[in-house]
């Protein structure tokens, strides 16, 4: 209608005001609450060039619209304002139209232009936790809105399987790994471990023999025991410590930062770690075995888990490949003058001009770091989808640095595609017990948590009853669509700029702004029209307030989904549809439906929670969540 408006405006623009309207001066935006009308017309646009009242300009507009055009029923000037007012007629027909529409709010597939999206993207020395989860359903359910607003979408990951992280974990599972009687090591299959948490295991195993290290070795530089450590070590540590002497707790607490940085370069266990890098860059055939089969347990862990998330991938990389590609360009860098080398042939790039710092691409010893293998990863991507506009990259706000620097250097290094890269930066997640740290070992897992939220579904579930006559299989599976419904919305109705807390309690809960709220309602309205007969909707019957603003709401649809996927915000379709359920529970309550005696407003009452129920259904599932037919 607000197009319908718009066109017939700028067609008699002239005859109405004496100047030719542009499309940016008719303006609409959504009526207030306290004031009655379907859209509202901005006037001070027009307002400015007609050089008339706000009363003059928009009786003019509301009579023309009301006579002439004849799409509205009635008008109000409030202000600068015109709230304008549709016939019953329209909204039947809207109705009507989303009725006959299976695929009502999507656009036609494949109709822009193609992207790729990443979430996820582990460390292989770990497995997934809480902030995975965020990433992992905020990546996905961004995929699933571009594809639904015609997009070609491409799901990956990059698999950071290679690194010192691996190598600790690798290093620490050899050295302190205890052997059963057959003389093996422990492995997913003798300790009955899922993959991902076993290598995790020996990742924290090295982080508690490096701190009791670093411990021990500040113990003998405070005792004056400096044998065996090199000179400049010694004279630095002697320079920290003199420094000390009258400062506040602050520089204080800073300088024994710095001693503890000189201490951890110095221990025994993160040298061996590097030499275990250099050795792995360098093909050691031993080195790469072991490398080839921790991974291997990983990835199982991970798939097993990516299953009970609900999530896939269209396509993997894996930084063990993109590294090698990352240094080649690296050496393009270096010839053409982007980069510089330091006296120790450590490479860097100058970003002072661009008010950042030097960023460092490659190590003195030769071995690539985190921007190496991004600067690889991103062109091997273009090279293999040639019709991609663009990347999304899922990651947390910590990263947002990297992701400045990345896109800079690579359009330093002439790709003109790094302007379409777009880093999707969300907050972190706490629980209500604090932060999470993956090197002590306090993370919150992802299975487990997932297994919680799921068995805390069952226990609600059974205790409200209503399950009988269906099977345990059935049962198992609704408890999971709740436990994994409720943690999904939860985690993604927040902005995804936004740090956030979670509480597994409230995220099933039946009431409030909630994934099993908006469940309930679909499973409800199931029920309902399980019990009427069959029905046709006649687009010439009358309808009442209640019934026109779920319509309202439901012609928003295709508008949520469009700023979604440009905004790249699940949480616009999470709002949208907890809108929509308050609006039709509010309906439910106090309306009429299968006792209504009037056939034609039951047909009227059924088609709108039929396609009520569809919308739910297709929104949520642009969150990646199943709705349920009976709950």
């Amino acid at each position: 209608m607000e197009k319908l408006i718009k066109s017939a405006i700028i067609e008699k623009s002239n005859e109405l005001f004496g100047f030719d309207c542009s499309d940016s001066l008719i303006q609409f935006q959504k009526t207030k609450k306290e004031f009655e009308g379907d859209t509202t017309l901005v006037l001070f646009p027009l307002m400015k060039l007609a050089g008339k009242s706000p009363q003059e300009i928009g009786k003019v507009l509301g009579d023309f619209l009301r006579d002439d055009v004849r799409c509205i029923r009635d008008y109000s000037i409030i202000g600068g304002f015109l709230n304008v007012s549709f016939p019953n007629s329209y909204w039947t027909q809207q109705l009507h139209e989303i009725n006959s529409d299976a695929d009502f709010g999507l656009a036609a597939k494949n109709s822009k232009p193609e992207i790729m999206v990443e979430y996820s993207s582990p460390n292989t020395n770990k497995p997934l936790h809480l902030g995975h989860l965020r990433n992992n359903f905020l990546g996905y359910s961004v995929a699933k809105i571009l594809e639904a607003y015609g997009h070609p979408v491409i799901k990956t990951q990059i698999i950071n399987d290679r690194g010192i992280h691996i190598c600790k974990s690798m290093l620490a599972w050899q050295k302190f790994s205890p052997l059963n009687e057959k003389g093996e090591r422990e492995n997913p299959e003798n300790t009955g471990m899922k993959g991902d948490k076993l290598v995790g295991k020996y990742y924290v195993e090295f982080d508690k023999h490096f701190n009791a290290e670093v411990k021990e070795i500040i113990a003998q530089w405070n005792a004056g025991q400096f044998e065996g450590f090199p000179g400049t070590t010694v004279a630095k540590f002697h320079e920290f410590t003199e420094a000390k002497a009258g400062k506040d707790e602050k520089a204080v607490a800073a300088l024994d930062d710095k001693i503890k940085e000189l201490a951890k370069n110095e221990t025994s266990i993160l040298k061996e770690a590097k030499d275990l890098l250099v050795r792995w860059e360098g093909r050691d055939p031993e080195v790469y075995l072991l490398w080839t089969t921790m991974n291997g347990w990983v990835y199982s862990g991970f798939e097993e888990t990516y299953q009970k998330m609900g999530v896939q991938f269209d396509r993997l990389y894996y930084e063990s490949d993109t590294f090698i590609l990352g240094k080649d360009l690296v050496n393009e860098g270096l010839q053409k003058g982007v980069f510089y080398q330091k006296e120790d042939g450590s490479v860097w790039i100058d970003l002072t001009g661009e008010g950042l710092d030097h960023k460092l691409l490659l190590r003195s010893d030769g071995t690539s770091v985190y921007m190496t293998q991004d600067l690889g990863t991103a062109v091997d991507r273009f090279n293999d989808y040639p019709g991609l506009t663009g990347i999304i990259y899922t990651v947390g706000n910590e990263q947002d640095y990297h992701f400045k620097v990345l896109f800079l250097i690579l359009d330093k290094l002439g790709y003109s595609w790094a302007k379409s890269c777009f880093h999707l930066s969300y907050g972190m997640v706490d629980l209500p017990t604090g932060k999470m740290k993956s090197r002590e070992g306090t993370v919150v897992d992802a299975d487990d948590l997932m297994d919680e939220v799921i068995e805390s579904a069952k226990e609600m579930t059974s205790e409200r009853g209503h399950l009988d006559g269906m099977t345990d299989t059935d049962r198992e599976h609704l408890y999971k669509l709740i436990g994994m419904g409720g943690l999904k919305y939860y985690l993604l109705k927040v902005d995804p700029k936004k740090r956030m807390l979670f509480n597994p309690a409230e995220s099933i809960e039946l009431n409030g702004h909630t994934g099993p709220f908006i469940q309930y309602a679909h499973a409800r309205i199931q029920s309902l029209l399980a019990k009427a007969a069959a029905f046709e909707l006649d687009t010439e019957t009358a309808m009442g307030d209640a019934e026109k603003e779920i319509i309202k709401q439901l012609v928003l649809y295709p508008a949520a989904i469009e700023q979604a996927a440009k905004e790249y915000a699940p949480s616009v379709i999470a709002n949208y549809t907890y809108e929509l359920v308050k609006l039709y529970n509010q309906f439910y309550q106090n309306i009429t439906i299968l006792s209504e005696t009037d056939e034609k407003q039951k047909a009227l009452r059924l088609a709108l929670s039929k396609n009520v129920a569809k919308v739910i259904k297709s929104s949520m599932l642009l969150l990646g969540i199943e709705v349920p037919n009976r709950m």
